[in-house]
């Protein structure tokens, strides 16, 4: 694949803006990939550790030239950020954003961003439960969906070529509006990651009973949850107050949900159970037929 953009801006120096460093390098996607974090350890790791061309100082002089510029803050930080590079954006560049909502994000972000300049909302479904600018590595992306949110008034050629990278970089691509793409992430990802927390958080208070045998005894559900309750804090805080909605109305339907399942073990509805977790199990088999998860043994984990 050919060289995209002359010269990419990451605002933001997390896992997702590494990984994209690393891929865009190792394809050769871009001629010259700068960064910006507004925590001074942070660039100096990013310096130490050869992450981006140039780290700069400052927001402004990160964007300045940019063809593209990518926001990977929190997305609380998503207002102040735009609000402040506005005036430096190049005439015809295209920004983009990572963030895992994006109803909040575009009426955050839009304003901001002056004529002459597209705006190109995405989220890439990839990430791990670790974070900062070690963290990230060009793999991340294979094999995972990066769905696009153009706004109203997209160019259509900063569209295609924004779809164009992050499928160079080996991901899928999908393109969906704000609002949906916020209901689908909150039953994808919002809703699982606040039960995680939650079930974690019990395990905690329960510890303090038990001494050590949650964690000594911890069987493989609990470790899944314990992996996805490690995510950012920072980030995570922002999802949910900016998904409230559509993650409010997927607990009301989790919890009437469970209320069932709650019944059925009352009253030994042995039947209903079996139903139930027959149909869920089929949820899982298509999520591995589609690739985006493993059948391997306890579920592909090395036994080392």
């Amino acid at each position: 694949m050919s060289q995209l953009y002359d010269r990419v801006a990451l605002i933001g120096l997390g896992l997702i803006a590494s990984s994209l460093f690393w891929a865009m390098k190792r394809d050769g996607l871009a001629g010259e990939v700068v960064g910006y974090a507004r925590s001074s350890e942070t660039r100096a790791t990013a310096r130490e550790i050869g992450l981006c061309d140039r780290i700069y100082d400052t927001a402004v002089e990160a964007v300045e030239g940019a063809d593209l510029v990518v926001l990977c803050v929190p997305v609380g930080a998503m207002d102040s950020v735009a609000r402040e590079i506005a005036p430096a954006l190049k005439q015809g560049a295209t920004v983009t954003d990572v963030g895992s909502v994006k109803r909040a994000i575009v009426d955050a972000v839009a304003p901001h961003i002056p004529e002459g300049v597209h705006f190109v909302p995405s989220h890439p479904l990839a990430g791990t439960e670790h974070s900062g600018p070690r963290s990230g590595f060009a793999e991340l992306f294979e094999d995972r969906w990066f769905l696009i949110v153009p706004v109203e008034g997209s160019d259509a050629n900063a569209v295609d070529r924004i779809e164009t990278l992050w499928q160079a970089m080996g991901s899928k691509t999908a393109r969906m509006d704000a609002d949906h793409h916020d209901l689908v992430l909150a039953v994808t990802s919002h809703a699982p990651h606040l039960i995680a927390y939650t079930m974690v958080g019990v395990a905690d208070d329960l510890s303090r009973v038990t001494d050590s045998e949650v964690i000594n005894y911890s069987a493989a559900g609990f470790r899944d949850f314990t992996r996805i309750a490690a995510s950012d804090p920072t980030m995570w805080r922002d999802v949910f107050l900016n998904n409230k909605d559509a993650t409010l109305e997927i607990l009301g339907r989790f919890t009437e949900e469970l209320f069932a399942l709650q019944r059925a073990i009352r009253t030994e509805d042995g039947d209903m159970l079996h139903d139930y977790f027959t149909r869920t199990r089929a949820i899982r088999r298509g999520i591995v037929e589609a690739g985006q998860d493993t059948d391997a043994p306890n579920f592909g984990r090395s036994k080392s």
